[in-house]
């Protein structure tokens, strides 16, 4: 583990534990001789961390000291960053916002070791990114998964024949090329995948499904696991 990385976990075992913890409990824990976890918290204290104790009788984080509502290890860090870029590769503009926005905030909350591993170029999701669906906003479709509310879709398959369909949405597949949406199709009874490159309309209906999008959800996967078990 890299010292930075241990620094903020020794800050969490402290600040966790309730009661004074040894230099050979938190060294048992990080996998670290207790001669290194001492220097740590020397480092620590010397940052104006709010540890006190000492050798034989442990250490307790003071009450009151503030830190970032959330705190990662490099790794942990590292892989946030290459899940947002991955995001920035996705058609859906929504969610490509919303990853810049997490970016910056993330950054704007951790100490400088964990900024500088979001916001070098070390860590990159390589390919092309896809194009924006034209007849269908995939923010549109995730609040409509999240509200169990009801689309109204002109749809055209790959043979080109054009319908219009109501449809229950439970959830988005985003792939390298193209994103899907999976929903209960009330033309044909049952749950199909519809392409979001091949919606030339969409718009929500009145009508809600509440209550049951997870039993839906569950059938999807359900029928998902057994098409698996059999190949």
């Amino acid at each position: 583990m890299r010292k930075a990385s241990r620094l903020f976990e020794i800050i969490q075992i402290l600040r966790l534990a309730g009661r004074p913890t040894t230099a050979a409990e938190i060294a048992e824990r990080l996998e670290v001789t207790p001669r290194s976890i001492y220097r740590d918290i020397a480092a620590l204290q010397a940052m104006r961390v709010p540890i006190e104790g000492g050798r034989g009788i442990g250490y307790i984080l003071r009450p009151g000291f503030d830190l970032p509502p959330l705190m990662f290890t490099i790794e942990e860090t590292e892989a946030i960053v290459l899940a947002l870029a991955m995001l920035q590769r996705t058609g859906d503009i929504g969610l490509r916002r919303a990853a810049k926005a997490v970016t910056d905030k993330i950054a704007g909350a951790v100490p400088p070791p964990l900024r500088q591993a979001l916001t070098t170029d070390a860590i990159h999701a390589w390919g092309t990114v896809m194009p924006e669906p034209e007849g269908i906003d995939l923010a549109m479709v995730r609040a409509a998964i999240r509200d169990e509310r009801k689309l109204c879709i002109s749809y055209q398959d790959e043979q080109g024949r054009s319908t219009e369909r109501s449809v229950r949405p439970i959830a988005l597949i985003y792939y390298s090329a193209h994103s899907v949406m999976v929903a209960w199709c009330e033309l044909r009874r049952s749950i199909r995948n519809f392409r979001a490159d091949r919606v030339r309309a969409a718009a929500p209906l009145p009508e809600h499904f509440s209550g049951d999008g997870d039993r839906l959800r569950k059938l999807w996967m359900d029928g998902w696991e057994s098409a698996a078990a059999r190949t």
